[in-house]
């Protein structure tokens, strides 16, 4: 029996965090973006 490369499976979840936190990141900047001219404009 094959023995698990868990350092494979670290990496895998490791860049899973990390483009989840990327489009977290991304989506609240657009948030933010969004608003900003709404305020400028009154």
């Amino acid at each position: 029996m094959k023995k698990p490369n868990y350092s494979h499976e670290k990496r895998q979840r490791e860049l899973a965090k990390q483009k989840k936190k990327e489009e977290k990141k991304k989506a609240k900047a657009q948030q933010t973006d969004g608003d900003q001219p709404a305020t400028e404009a009154e």
